[in-house]
């Protein structure tokens, strides 16, 4: 007797938008990183910025389960609160970035002419200037903080996500259903905005994914060289830069345990952008 397995479609759907292991793994990674982002304030055991010089670079214990920095500071708590940092910087150089991008490129793919060319020229100067060089220059005139790394890093983003969206909205343009609305009379910007910015979305926000993770860890490397977040405040890039001297005494957690994380943040969102590229190329071809 032969017998017949007769797989459920929607376990099928279920598993194929799953992917691989590695991508479930990395998927949960970031479930699990914004997750204590969110409720750091309430999870966090200690305040971040407690400081106990009796007992600096304690090991684990069960008051402190990762143990204490050089200056006596809970390291939990302090990872805790870092992951907010750490994340809403790289978001806002995401948001930011997508926005302007998905407009100058849509602009410069629907205009074409001179408009196009003005735009273009302008993606390719920005292209010109290293994002952590201007982060820096910016930094140097108005001083420590989020806000300027942010918007520095945000306009050297922004020409990656125009050029993608300018080719995008260009093959968009050239399909059938944009002549058939322009006939009916539709205005332009109902056909961008109702029509070509829903078709083009998976594309573009496949790309933001991966810049969050590269944000990230520019951001990182400023707070590292003290160019980011004030000393006092809690970040990853930060906790590194802190725990420096820990390593010369050989107390490496209070350096190792962020330097991971970004590691890991990083991996984790470049590889889901991946996976959500790769479904949107697979769809469409």
């Amino acid at each position: 007797m032969t017998t017949v397995l007769i797989r459920r479609p929607g376990l099928t759907r279920i598993r194929a938008a799953a992917g691989s292991p590695v991508h479930l793994i990395c998927l949960g990674f970031v479930a699990l990183v914004v997750t204590a982002a969110a409720v750091a304030p309430w999870a966090a055991p200690h305040a971040p910025n407690s400081v106990d010089l009796g007992n600096a670079l304690a090991g684990p214990s069960a008051g402190h389960w990762l143990g204490m920095d050089t200056a006596g500071r809970d390291t939990l708590s302090r990872l805790l609160l870092g992951a907010r940092t750490s994340l809403l910087g790289p978001l806002g150089v995401v948001a930011f970035s997508t926005v302007a991008g998905v407009a100058v490129g849509t602009a410069a793919a629907w205009k074409g002419g001179w408009l196009d060319s003005v735009l273009s020229r302008s993606t390719e100067l920005i292209f010109a200037f290293p994002g952590l060089l201007l982060a820096i220059l910016i930094i140097s005139v108005y001083g420590e903080g989020l806000l300027a790394p942010v918007a520095a890093l945000a306009v050297a983003y922004l020409p990656y996500v125009s050029r993608l969206t300018r080719s995008l909205v260009l093959a968009e343009r050239a399909r059938p259903y944009v002549s058939a609305y322009q006939v009916q009379g539709h205005s332009a910007l109902q056909i961008c905005l109702r029509h070509i910015l829903p078709n083009i979305a998976p594309v573009v926000l496949a790309q933001s994914t991966i810049n969050f993770g590269y944000a990230l860890m520019d951001l990182a490397g400023l707070s590292f060289l003290g160019l980011g977040v004030p000393a006092l405040t809690p970040d990853w890039g930060r906790m590194v830069f802190d725990g420096q001297t820990a390593l010369q005494y050989g107390y490496p957690l209070s350096a190792i345990l962020p330097c991971a994380l970004i590691v890991l943040t990083v991996v984790a969102f470049n590889v889901v952008g991946e996976r959500w590229a790769d479904r949107v190329a697979r769809r469409d071809g």
